[in-house]
């Protein structure tokens, strides 16, 4: 799969999800909101979920649909999703190929260590597949709000 590009059509991509078997064609019709985090479960990638979570009546309104993706695995993200009564699915992607298609496999460090990592990123697809804007290295904090604002402007 080519790497996206703004501007551009996004080439189809899927894996196995919270509902099953996703690809991006099922948004066909709809504006779509991935999100990209590194790991279920920890506090800043609760705290994001939650974030959108809490705005997900708003996205709706906005005929966006939002779709959070990970390393982690099926079973992973159905706990994760349970436990936040979170409102749409998770994407599992264990292999990365979805991760490394959007291009947030990146260098992280942690106490001194440098690891490669999923950068937290977010990406606004427009109703006909096409990408309209990215967020990378991204801050929470009213992170979610800002991604509403600009898929209500489309």
């Amino acid at each position: 799969m080519a790497a996206v590009t703004i501007g551009k059509k996004v080439a189809d991509f899927g894996g196995d999800s919270t509902a099953g078997r996703w690809r991006l064609k099922d948004a066909a019709g709809s504006r779509l909101v991935l999100y990209f985090y590194p790991r279920d479960n920890t506090s800043g990638c609760t705290k994001e979920g939650e974030a959108f979570r809490d705005l997900a009546a708003e996205f709706r309104k906005a005929k966006t649909l939002i779709v959070g993706v990970s390393p982690d695995t099926v079973a992973s993200h159905l706990k994760f999703k349970e436990k936040h009564r979170f409102p749409f699915e998770l994407l599992a992607d264990p292999e990365r190929e979805v991760c490394k298609a959007f291009d947030v496999i990146q260098m992280k460090s942690l106490y001194g260590r440098k690891y490669l990592g999923v950068e937290r990123s977010t990406f606004l697809i427009d109703d006909k597949g096409v990408l309209r804007q990215e967020w990378r290295k991204v801050k929470i904090d009213g992170h979610a709000a800002a991604v509403l604002a600009a898929a209500r402007a489309l």
